[in-house]
């Protein structure tokens, strides 16, 4: 004889009710509608903007290029299609900033992240003296990009700055300006770029190395694996997850220098040190022609989107 009792499924709750029961609901509700608020504000419009602005010519000043001005009977922007696009796909600086920006690129990757993995396999055991270096080769990252550029825009002065006490040493007649001179300029710049920056890539190298098993390096010890065996065959194949995020910010980080170029040359000389968001800035902005830096930003926002997309889907895929 059976009971309705015996027909009573017990069901495993829904991830809605664990939600609600755990309290996450409401941190969502807390904490995600100002999140997207921001975001919407300072990245989507911004980004949508440009999008707009970019097919027509436009000084920035008065209502939006597409609006009517009544009293002339004119719009107050022209539109011109494509020919932004046009204008600086062909324009020297142009040119030479996405060379410039190549080239930070290329130098972060073969010289600045072997330095950081180097250093933080040397660095990573917890002792007091690896913690101070740590601290010593991290504080450039926690400098301001503006505040670093204007101290290396004095250190490499010819008149007072490192630059001078180089040509006095060397017995030069004259003074040597790095910063005044091509490509010295933008040597200058790699040269600061790496200094900063390697700290930064360092520290995501020392925390996917504390991860490492010791008893795995312990084994190989055992074994007879000296330092540089184990580094090469455990730890740094063990690392590539970390490399690749490291791998992934810095030509994101290549496609955004621009805070260290302002203070240091301003694009200088002769437009030999841009980048491409200085590029932007210069040409775009600081001549109030506002179509034309939306282009190129449309450019870089495309740039930068195809790299994550096809870095996350082919690089990073399963990680």
């Amino acid at each position: 004889m059976t009971t309705a009792d015996d027909h009573i499924t017990i069901r495993p709750p829904s991830a809605w009710q664990r939600m609600m029961a755990n309290g996450q609901l409401r941190m969502l509700v807390i904490f995600v509608p100002p999140a997207i608020v921001v975001f919407t504000i300072f990245v989507m419009l911004p980004m949508l903007q440009a999008g707009f602005f970019a097919p027509y010519k436009w000084s920035g000043y008065g209502p939006a290029p597409w609006a009517f001005n009544e009293d002339t009977g004119r719009d107050f922007g022209t539109w011109i299609g494509a020919q932004n696009f046009d204008r600086f796909s062909g324009h020297s600086a142009f040119q030479t900033a996405f060379k410039n920006t190549i080239l930070v690129i290329a130098v972060s990757l073969i010289i600045q992240l072997p330095i950081a993995l180097l250093l933080a396999l040397m660095i990573y055991n917890n002792s007091r003296i690896n913690t101070v270096f740590r601290l010593i080769f991290f504080l450039p990252y926690i400098m301001a990009e503006v505040a670093t550029g204007l101290i290396f825009s004095f250190v490499l002065d010819g008149n007072y700055g490192l630059s001078k006490w180089i040509s006095d040493l060397m017995g030069m007649e004259e003074a040597f300006f790095p910063l005044a001179e091509k490509p010295w300029a933008f040597y200058s710049i790699l040269a600061v770029i790496v200094w900063k920056y390697f700290g930064f890539h360092m520290m995501i190298y020392i925390a996917g190395l504390q991860s490492i098993s010791r008893e795995m390096l312990e084994a190989a010890s055992i074994d007879g694996a000296k330092t540089v065996q184990k580094a090469v065959y455990i730890q740094i194949p063990l690392l590539w997850p970390a490399i690749t995020i490291s791998i992934f910010y810095s030509v994101l980080g290549g496609l955004q220098v621009f805070d260290l170029v302002m203070p240091m040359t301003a694009g200088g000389p002769s437009n030999s040190s841009h980048t491409l968001v200085s590029y932007l800035y210069n040409f775009g902005f600081i001549r109030l022609n506002v179509g034309f830096g939306s282009a190129v930003g449309v450019f870089l926002f495309a740039v930068g989107v195809i790299f994550a997309l096809v870095y996350r889907n082919t690089v990073q895929r399963g990680q």
